[in-house]
This record gives structure tokens, sequence and C-alpha cells, in this order.
């Protein structure tokens, strides 16, 4: 893990979009994003449902390529050099599809052995995170017979087990029951602290409010607000006090509230 450095210094950032596009056909996704995100933060990135988030996630992911742009990742740019820049990256989506054959240490062996990580001390990794998400008792049954939290525990379980600098996260705690999303929150806190990087997405604004250090709030492929909290709200304006109210302002949401509200009232 790269030592920890204070985002007030001046150490280049550990993710940069710049200019980020995608298209497709004519239809503009992304139209056009630079971030940067340091070492040691939690960034959320949100937004409405079409914005542009989840295409922008898997081009960070690397799973898409951006039609212009760049995305460097610890200084490793993803179109030139991917299996560099990969090696410092974790992914967890919002859908966890795993491989339904293996049992999950079989699943855990395989991710780990795809960055040339093997041995005693994977295998301890892999049985730490087991025990912290209480799947020790199921390391070797067939994934087949796994919950839907369970899968999404054991991915995220493989996300960390190269020992990545930076963890790209969609919708975290889907499937999760109230104690695996505390212990992600605590996880991905102290994650940071040892000197990663999370970038995260989720449409459950309490949990960006409470655990992201800035956050960026995209609308039609482009960003429209990005900073602190104290940020954000200078940015969205007077009595916008907490980020689902700074979301709405933001996004536009507010006003079709304002209408949802004046139609409830014709129907009384």
């Amino acid at each position: 893990m790269t030592q920890f450095i204070d985002r007030s210094g001046e150490a280049p950032p550990l993710l940069e979009l710049e200019g980020v596009k995608k298209a497709y056909g004519r239809f503009q996704a992304v139209r056009g994003i630079d971030l940067a995100v340091p070492r040691g933060e939690i960034f959320g990135f949100l937004g409405p449902n079409g914005a542009g988030k989840t295409t922008t996630i898997r081009m960070v992911a690397g799973i898409l390529q951006p039609t212009a742009g760049r995305i460097r990742v610890a200084g490793v740019d993803l179109l030139d050099d991917p299996g560099t820049a990969k090696r410092h990256i974790g992914y967890i989506p919002d859908r966890p599809f795993l491989y339904e054959k293996l049992s999950g240490g079989e699943f855990l062996r395989f991710v780990a052995a795809l960055w040339g990580k093997e041995g005693p001390e994977v295998e301890a990794r892999m049985d730490r995170f087991l025990e912290l998400f209480s799947l020790a008792a199921w390391k070797d049954e067939l994934i087949e017979s796994y919950s839907h939290g369970m899968r999404q525990k054991l991915l995220i379980s493989s996300a960390f087990l190269h020992d990545p600098d930076l963890v790209v996260v969609d919708e975290p705690m889907v499937g999760l029951d109230p104690r695996s999303a505390r212990i992600l929150k605590d996880l991905l806190r102290s994650f940071v602290e040892g000197g990663g990087t999370v970038f995260l997405s989720t449409h459950t604004l309490e949990v960006a409010e409470a655990v992201c250090d800035r956050i960026a709030i995209i609308v039609a492929g482009e960003v429209q607000a990005q900073g602190t909290m104290d940020e954000l709200r200078t940015q969205a304006g007077q009595g916008a006090t907490h980020l689902e109210e700074i979301f709405l302002r933001v996004t536009g949401g507010d006003e079709v509230a304002d209408l949802v509200g004046a139609l409830a009232g014709e129907v009384r």
C-alpha cells in the first residue's frame, strides 16, 4: 500500500479524468468530465438515473474505453498501459455476477492469481476477509448456494484482495444487511486512512453524506457541482443544508418535488 499523502500537499492525484467523453452512436452519455481525486479520500460520484454515472464508473474501472479524453490511475494512463493501471484498481460493481460452480475460496484464489498473487500470504488475507464478512463457514461451498448479500460480500473481498490503491464502488450497500453495511463503511474508511482512495457511486444520499470527503454531482453527462459538503452548500445556494436538498437543487429535482406536492394537493 502506498504511504498516505495528505491532500493539502503537492503530490499528483491518484485518479485523474481529463476531458473524458463517451458516445454511443449519436448519444453523448458523458460529455467531458474533469476530476482529480487525491490519495486518502472517499470521493462520491452522484447523479440522477441516466446522468452517465455508471458509464463513468465503468470507464474508471477500465471496463469501457472513453470516446475521448484521458484517465490516469497512479499516473498510469488506462488507455496506453491498461495492464499496469488496472493493477492499482479494485472494482465492486452493483451486481455480483460470479462463477457459480466455484467455491468462495476458489473464486478468491482465482482473482488473486489474475494479479499474480498466491501462496500463504494470500490465503491468510483471504481468510481475514471471509471472517470479517461472516463467510468463513462458506469458504468451501459453491457460490451457487450463496444468497445475493453473500455474493456481494465475496465480491467486496475480492476487490481488496490484491491490495489496490484505488477501489471503484458502484452502489456498495445493495443486498447488504445492516451489520455488513456498517463493516463496509468502516472498511472503506480504514482503507483511505491507510493511503487508499475510493471512487464511490450511490443513490443512497445518506450514505454519501456520511462517508464521502468530497462529492461530484453529474447531470446529463457533465459535472454540475463538486466539493466538500460545505463547498456544495455554497454552490447550491441559500437553504440547502443536507445532501438531498443540494442534490435536488443541482439536478432540478426540487421543481419535480414541488409539482408532485401540488398534484397531491389536488388529489386530496
